[in-house]
């Protein structure tokens, strides 16, 4: 049995500024910063094989505070758990309510899948029956728990910045 922490970066300011984010660095807000080390305690107890982390900015700042007292747990970045490519929309601010239209530059439903079902099967392939931090984007991180479970992201409810998920991986 492989368990998944799922963590999804501290609050940026892009975040706050209702700005798609996408590939962009971001940058964590003094309430990010201190959302991550809230939750340093509540890891405190849970013993990593591994760390898996996106390797843009918000997220390496991120892993940077929940391990900083943990250099034993080893930290792979890797562009699998990146955002979403926003394409020509990335940076642009979005009225929430009215949602924004898809430029066929942005990264595809189909293709974010696929890359979240690369991402779990490298899991299962390289660290089956451990226990692996991962720290991600929002949308990336529901949809691997879509990809997983075998539903549409909208099934599954959005994570807050910093929120704590476990994603038990059992192969059938």
């Amino acid at each position: 049995m492989t368990k998944l922490y799922l963590v999804r970066h501290g609050e940026t300011e892009e975040n706050v500024k209702h700005i798609l984010q996408g590939h962009m660095p971001g940058t964590l807000t003094q309430q990010g910063i201190e959302q991550a080390k809230e939750a340093v305690s509540q890891i405190s107890d849970t013993a990593f094989d591994v760390c898996l982390c996106s390797d843009l900015k918000r997220c390496v700042d991120t892993v940077n505070i929940l391990l900083e007292q943990r250099k034993d747990v080893p930290v792979i970045f890797t562009k699998l758990l990146r955002e979403r490519d926003w394409g020509s929309i990335t940076g642009v601010v979005v009225d929430r309510e009215k949602g924004v239209e898809m430029p066929a530059d942005v990264e595809s439903l189909p293709a974010i899948r696929s890359r979240a079902k690369v991402f779990l099967d490298y899991v299962l392939q390289h660290y089956d029956g451990k226990n692996v931090l991962v720290v991600s984007h929002g949308f990336m991180l529901r949809i691997i728990q879509a990809v997983w479970r075998n539903v549409e992201h909208k099934e599954i409810v959005p994570m807050k910045n910093v929120e704590i998920r476990e994603l038990v991986l059992c192969e059938e």
